[in-house]
């Protein structure tokens, strides 16, 4: 029985030889994740330690309802939320980084490039989105610049270093918060291109 058995999986080997005969699949497509931040928690789901070798980062994020909340303590409602970025600088995210970030304030869903230079915190609104609707972001290191295209605006924020070859440059993924945890499940979209 077992010499049928392997002259079998020869016969198969030599008919179909060592290709792959499923569909091939492309480095370079988008794919896209679903990042779930859990009620009470901060960091989202699939935020595995993932480094970044190229200068810029382009996606495109859609938000759901889930990302209207309001804060219990009033003054929090402005904290800023953390969308999608990276490290800088061969440094931790808190000294060194750059990345979207977002709040739901006056009624609507506001981005902002937000920033950390030599530990001290930046950040700019870059104006807002809607809810369902794709929207294209790219984040780009420009000697010592970080450059963020949104909307077809380009904002320009001073990086803390002047290095581009990071070697430890990694992802920054969805996180709620500030202050306080994230009230209820959200669910944030995003496509790395």
């Amino acid at each position: 029985m077992r010499i049928i058995f392997y002259l079998l999986v020869i016969s198969l080997i030599g008919v179909h030889g060592c290709k792959h005969s499923g569909p091939t699949i492309d480095p370079t497509t988008p794919t896209t994740v679903v990042y779930h931040i859990k009620a009470g928690e901060n960091f989202a789901d699939h935020n595995d330690l993932s480094f970044l070798t190229k200068t810029s980062l382009s996606f495109s994020a859609v938000f759901d309802s889930s990302a209207i909340y309001t804060s219990k303590i009033p003054e929090n409602q402005h904290d800023i939320n953390k969308l999608y970025g990276f490290s800088d600088c061969d440094s931790h995210h808190q000294t060194a980084s750059a990345r979207y970030g977002w709040n739901w304030r006056d009624k609507a869903l506001r981005i902002y490039a937000y920033c950390y230079r030599n530990g001290e915190r930046v950040s700019e609104e870059l104006g807002t989105v809607e809810l369902n609707k794709p929207t294209d972001y790219q984040l780009s290191i420009v000697g010592g610049n970080y450059v963020f295209t949104f909307k077809g605006k380009e904002t320009v924020i001073a990086r803390g270093c002047t290095t581009v070859d990071s070697k430890n440059r990694y992802r920054l993924y969805p996180y709620f918060g500030g202050d306080e945890p994230a009230p209820h499940n959200i669910t944030i979209s995003i496509t790395e291109k």
